[in-house]
């Protein structure tokens, strides 16, 4: 049996608990924040970013890893024993990730390594790492881990709403105008991700109506549940007390964005992830 070692980016939100017991290898991206250069964290680790988005004007920037971030965890995991990779990572059309780790397998020539396109991100990512490690356990091949992960991500959506257009504005999706007007009207949007693309489904009045509809969406056949959150652990429990209620079934686990989403959204963003 192949040893096949399991890496995705920070992207996914895993703990780092997680990646411990598990062994995965985290690529981070990265951030400028004022004259700050940092590397995407772990949950937990968020905290003095979130403070300084809410207290300052700035805006972060961010970038995929390099080439080389990759190339250097991958010849890593093979020095390590690994037989085969698989990496799993951002979606490629919000990302240049994708790119990266694909250039970073061009240059290992012979080495065996398989790049995953989650068009995901957050607790979809962390569903697909979640079936590779277990599959992976189980002796499955690279392949048969591949095709599973390839037809799994298509079934997957996450539903995105915001406390306020201020982060949005911030990030160039919508002018200084719309956000002051749509602020004062108490316009909520719902942000959708799907097939890898983010887009803006409807925009609605308050807060309530947003995280109704939202739970509206969820799809009876739905197999697996997360909610993301941006400093929003209050209202992330509530929504899974709601949730659990619809789908007592199904284990719901609450996730920490990190800035290179959260930032986006802003403090008080909060969202579902849906697997079917």
């Amino acid at each position: 049996m192949k040893k096949i070692k399991i890496i995705t980016d920070s992207t996914a939100y895993l703990t780092r608990e997680y990646i411990r017991k598990e062994n995965i290898s985290i690529v981070p991206l990265n951030y400028v924040f004022g004259e700050e250069n940092g590397k995407e964290a772990f949950p937990g680790e968020f905290d003095d970013f979130y403070d300084k988005l809410e207290n300052t004007k700035l805006f972060p920037t961010t970038s995929q890893p390099s080439a080389g971030e990759f190339v250097s965890e991958f010849n890593k995991s093979f020095e390590e024993g690994y037989d085969e990779i698989i990496a799993i990572v951002l979606s490629s059309k919000l990302s240049g990730t994708y790119n990266s780790a694909l250039l970073s397998k061009d240059m290992l020539d012979d080495k065996k390594v398989t790049i995953i396109d989650s068009l995901s991100a957050a607790a979809n990512m962390r569903f697909l790492v979640e079936d590779a490690v277990e599959m992976a356990k189980l002796g499955k091949s690279s392949e048969e881990i591949e095709t599973h992960l390839n037809a799994k991500k298509m079934n997957m959506i996450i539903y995105l709403t915001t406390e306020t257009l201020e982060y949005l504005s911030r990030g160039g999706r919508l002018s200084s105008m719309q956000s002051k007007i749509g602020n004062l009207l108490n316009i909520k949007p719902i942000l959708k991700l799907k097939d890898g693309e983010l887009g803006l489904l409807e925009k609605l009045r308050g807060k309530n109506k947003a995280l109704n509809t939202m739970i509206d969406k969820v799809p009876e056949d739905v197999k697996q549940i997360g909610i993301c959150h941006v400093s929003n652990i209050e209202g992330a429990e509530k929504l899974r007390s709601r949730l659990v209620e619809k789908f007592p079934n199904i284990e719901i686990q609450i996730d920490e964005l990190g800035p290179v989403i959260g930032a986006h959204l802003g403090p008080k963003g909060i969202g579902i992830c849906i697997s079917k």
